[in-house]
């Protein structure tokens, strides 16, 4: 390694000339650069190693650092050690909400607490000529409030519409205050986001309030099926842990979460709901890390650090996760120019993630393949984004397939189901510019050996996706589904909450929509229109990369069908809209549920 003293002895040998004096400018630039490195790294879980040389030396600037664990990754430029802290900004360590939730079959009246919740629905506030409750559960609580709940809901303008609520202290009793939580004109076979707004609702009124512990009844549980009462709680649980979350990562200053129990009543109790709500819990595990990472923004999460990220998923459910995480060197290996063509203008390199999951008995019945897209910047390249509406702020969630295909995992390692083996798969990179870059016209090959013209760079995702379906069709699973925030015109297609579908399978569509009823997520299947593939054909290549705007979501689909094989079932979502809720301004955790609901109906 170059070291300060080079600089003496370049000055003193005579007269310093040109080069010698470019090599003592070069050797110092090396002996600070190699000081800083070693200090920033020397008490990490990092070990750091040089590798400096500049112009007229025998190789290009490279840095390498390897994790004690042994896994390597390799940087290419002297930008791309510090990038994950361009700004100084580090994330703060947030609490995730740790809340107990009990099914209990007790007289709700007598329950002692901070909040008592009722969910009651615009008919259960009807009431009789003497303006009493005609709802049994709402009419006793008002005989042992002395009336006071049938006043203050006049008095509110409480009817029990969607969102509304309303609180009332009540000192000298067992439960200090009493929640009415509105549910609207639902029935009792509601979909379960109503019933997850229901968990939504208490969080809002427990950190205002700042309760400890909370209990939630349905005004007309009795008429809900056994069957039902198990999706309702897990519903309500869910809302709960969702609405109580906040992600204060990069704030200064952050509130506390007091919640920590939650008794639901009146929906049963035994060993089979205590199940269902555990798996609310390592679900909402999972939706959680996939909003903080779509959250954290392009400074913060690069591809480096997102492949960090999906390794400490790996460590802590070693027993059924391992990861493979292939840098730009091994990438070319497996032939992956469509990927590493979209990666070549960045500072930061590309990583390629692959999480495999395996049940702890290793019988494995079945495999199934989750590809996510991982932009975790999209500047659009040469084609760069501009103009109103081009949304280059919000470009961070352009990894939000990788986000929902983690966050999968993460739930998935915890929930641990039979006799199925996952593979969780992200080429993950940054789409900049520069004069490595791609430019408008370049021929790219992909791993399959087929050629794209890259008529749009912008159109960079389908490029990267394209070597990720090839490396998931390798790993012979049956069953491929890929998330991407792809396409703009799927958003003009289907608004911002729904999600387009696309797959030539109607099996698997039926299994993607079984999925969603259950977790109430909104997906739509889009035409996969063959014909519309003629827009997609180059003179000079097998395709080009995006065809004309109109069916802009389908011509996309069809170019990822062409990286998969066909005795593979595959199916495409596209997530755009979804992915953001421009409300919040934050990440929605869009897709996780839905993807371990398909997992777990594939399992044994």
């Amino acid at each position: 390694m170059p070291s300060l003293d080079a600089f003496d002895r370049l000055l003193n040998s005579g007269y310093p000339g040109p080069a010698t004096m470019a090599a003592a400018v070069a050797a110092t630039a090396a002996a600070v650069l190699a000081s800083r490195f070693s200090t920033l790294f020397h008490s990490s879980s990092y070990y750091f190693s040089s590798s400096i040389y500049f112009a007229g030396f025998r190789r290009p600037l490279s840095l390498s650092f390897r994790r004690r664990s042994g896994q390597s990754f390799r940087m290419g430029h002297v930008t791309a050690a510090t990038r994950a802290t361009l700004g100084l900004t580090k994330p703060a360590v947030v609490e995730i909400p740790q809340i107990t939730f009990a099914a209990k079959e007790i007289d709700f009246a007598e329950w002692k607490g901070d909040i008592l919740a009722v969910a009651v629905s615009e008919k259960d506030m009807s009431k009789d000529s003497n303006s009493t409750f005609e709802n049994s559960i709402l009419k006793r609580l008002d005989e042992k409030l002395g009336g006071l709940l049938a006043e203050a809901s006049v008095e509110e303008d409480f009817t029990g519409k969607a969102g509304q609520s309303t609180v009332l202290r009540l000192p000298g009793l067992g439960f200090k205050r009493i929640g009415l939580v509105g549910l609207g004109q639902c029935s009792p076979s509601s979909t379960t986001t109503a019933y997850r707004s229901i968990g939504e609702s208490i969080a809002v009124v427990a950190k205002a309030a700042q309760a400890s512990n909370a209990a939630v009844v349905l005004a007309s549980c009795n008429e809900i099926s056994e069957e039902f009462k198990l999706n309702t709680a897990s519903a309500i649980a869910s809302g709960t842990v969702l609405g109580v979350y906040e992600d204060n990562r990069f704030k200064s200053d952050s509130k506390k979460t007091h919640l920590k129990a939650v008794d639901i009543i009146g929906l049963g109790s035994g060993p089979e709901l205590d199940r269902k709500l555990k798996y609310a819990s390592d679900v909402c595990s999972g939706v959680i890390f996939g909003k903080e990472l779509v959250n954290a923004p392009a400074n913060v999460l690069t591809p480096g650090v997102l492949a960090e990220e999906a390794s400490k998923v790996a460590s802590s459910y070693s027993d059924v996760l391992t990861a493979t995480i292939l840098d730009a060197e091994q990438c070319t290996e497996l032939k992956m120019g469509s990927y590493l063509g979209v990666a070549a203008a960045s500072s930061n390199p590309p990583h390629f993630i692959h999480l495999c999951y395996k049940p702890p008995d290793g019988d494995v019945k079945r495999k199934l393949a989750i590809v996510g897209k991982g932009l975790t910047f999209d500047s659009g390249g040469y084609n760069i984004k501009t103009g109103p509406g081009c949304s280059i702020e919000l470009m961070k969630f352009d990894m939000g397939g990788s986000a929902a295909t983690f966050g999968a995992a993460k739930a998935i390692a915890q929930i641990k189901p039979p006799g199925v083996e996952v593979h969780f798969i992200v080429a993950a990179c940054e789409n900049m510019i520069s004069g490595t870059g791609m430019r408008p016209g370049d021929i790219v090959t992909a791993s399959n050996g087929k050629t794209i013209e890259v008529n749009n760079t912008d159109a960079e995702g389908r490029l990267t996706l394209a070597d990720a379906l090839v490396y998931a069709c390798n790993q012979g699973v049956e069953k491929i589904v890929d998330l991407a925030t792809l396409t703009g015109a799927c958003i003009v297609a289907l608004g911002p909450s729904i999600a387009g579908f696309f797959t030539p399978s109607d099996d698997l569509a039926k299994e993607i929509v079984a999925a969603s009823e259950i977790t109430g997520e909104k997906f739509w299947r889009m035409p996969l229109e063959e014909s519309y593939w003629e827009s997609m054909k180059s003179g000079v290549a097998d395709m080009v990369n995006t065809g004309g705007r109109q069916g802009g979501a389908i011509t996309a689909a069809l170019f990822l069908k062409q990286f998969v094989e066909e005795k593979v079932q595959w199916l495409h979502i596209d997530m755009a809209g979804p992915v953001w809720n421009d409300k919040k301004r934050a990440a929605t955790g869009f897709g996780v549920s839905t993807l371990v609901e398909w997992v777990l109906k594939n399992s044994s």
